[in-house]
């Protein structure tokens, strides 16, 4: 099965498929409507073959349906019909969850995407959970995608920036005591050091958690990651992890 995979940002849509491994993309905003994104990348990928499509999406998602309006975007993302567009089958995911997936090594791992705003996604043993940590309260009556998105970055500065991502990390790892924590999104390039029991991620995480979504189990494939998994109200699909899509990384 060939698979494209998309991943849509509050200011770039980039997609990848097994063919072609180099993103592409093209600038969103926020009058982006769905019409405009499945035009855009029907355009960029004009000669492409894909059987199916992964998105991860900057928002709520529940059994692989987008339930709200996006932050960042334009209107009319709830009830849009992907497959019909496409007219392929399409998995919809959380963005955050679709990139923690990539970045998944097992155990329990908390996901933190540091881009336009603030993604968040939770794996415990193999079960995904998207989670809408950024819309948090934090101080001062904002949040702390207030803080830590996009905007709060270009308004503190990187220094102070790096210092107030470095105490979030310290207090979500008290409340929620994960393994691991993994920092993604574009503003990770940002950050000189990685607090205590952290690692970077990596965009092209995204696009392999996209390809995860449609693995199907190896019992005898090697590797790190090869319990199930299934995601915890983003859909239906329990579909495990194993080592082939590692190998297709496109890092």
């Amino acid at each position: 099965m060939k698979i494209l995979v998309i991943d849509v940002g509050g200011s770039h849509v980039k997609c990848v498929s097994t063919d072609n491994k180099t993103p592409v993309n093209f600038e969103s905003g926020p009058k982006m409507t769905p019409e405009l994104m499945v035009k855009g990348i029907l355009s960029i990928t004009k000669g492409w073959e894909f059987d199916a499509v992964s998105m991860g999406y900057p928002g709520v998602v529940r059994r692989g349906r987008i339930v709200r309006e996006p932050e960042n975007l334009g209107p009319c993302w709830v009830g849009f019909d992907f497959q019909a567009a496409f007219g392929l089958p399409v998995k919809v995911i959380n963005d955050a969850a679709m990139q923690a997936l990539g970045g998944y090594e097992g155990g329990k791992m908390l996901f933190l995407g540091l881009g336009t705003g603030l993604g968040s996604a939770f794996i415990v043993d193999g079960v995904i959970a998207a989670m809408e940590l950024g819309h948090l309260p934090y101080t001062d009556g904002r949040t702390y995608e207030d803080y830590l998105g996009e905007l709060g970055r270009e308004k503190m500065g990187n220094k102070k920036w790096r210092g107030l991502v470095k105490d979030v990390v310290k207090g979500f790892r008290k409340a929620l005591l994960p393994d691991y924590v993994v920092l993604g999104g574009g503003n990770v390039v940002h950050l000189k050091r990685l607090p205590p029991h952290t690692r970077r991620g990596d965009n092209a995480f995204a696009f392999l958690g996209g390809f995860r979504l449609w693995e199907r189990k190896d019992q005898n494939a090697p590797g790190k990651v090869k319990a199930d998994w299934t995601v915890a109200d983003e859909g239906d699909w329990h579909e495990p992890v194993t080592e082939q899509t590692v190998a297709g990384s496109t890092k």
